[in-house]
């Protein structure tokens, strides 16, 4: 890949969707990956907001080396398509595991973490966009284990308390870290 790769991770809840649309909406030069999922789609989700495949379709992907990273949790398969082109700077929505794969591997990477201002910010958030009181509860505590692995990755962390102020400052540091690599 000969472009910018920018890993955006954070627990479910935080606005990451939202605020990457608005990142990519602002930076024609930013393509956003689509993530596969074997997840069923959300009521009023997007149809393009993931790859809905079958569990079958995305374990032979992986036989055929087409993820550049993927992981398995809260029982779906996740996983970022190895892109078709190096025309532009690509933005990987992701999960902590999953930026682990992209840091250990040869790509070089931009990672930002993005969380809520409060974990009750964050269930809100969650039974806003329509999800259980039980799938919640399960994505809240997945949500701290992200918090801590996150601990152990080069993330630049930002809360995200307003959309067009956390996209403008991820704005900012994809800049400089253009810049950085021009340099």
């Amino acid at each position: 890949m000969a472009g910018l790769v920018v890993v955006i991770s954070g627990p479910g809840g935080v606005g990451k969707g939202t605020v990457v649309g608005e990142l990519v909406r602002r930076d024609p030069n930013l393509a956003l990956s689509q993530s596969w999922t074997t997840r069923d789609q959300r009521p009023g989700e997007a149809d393009d907001a993931y790859n809905f495949v079958t569990e079958e379709e995305f374990t032979a992907a992986i036989d055929a080396g087409g993820f550049l990273e993927w992981d398995h949790h809260f029982g779906n398969y996740y996983g970022s398509p190895v892109p078709s082109s190096n025309d532009a700077d690509l933005v990987l929505e992701i999960d902590v595991n999953g930026a682990r794969t992209i840091h250990e591997g040869p790509v070089d990477a931009l990672f930002v973490f993005i969380d809520t201002p409060s974990i009750e910010v964050q269930r809100e958030r969650m039974i806003g966009r329509g999800d259980s009181i039980e799938k919640v509860e399960e994505r809240l505590a997945g949500g701290q284990v992200e918090r801590d692995l996150a601990e152990s990755l080069p993330y630049l962390y930002l809360v995200n308390d307003d959309i067009d102020r956390c996209a403008a400052e991820i704005a900012g540091l994809i800049d400089n870290y253009r810049r950085l690599q021009t340099d």
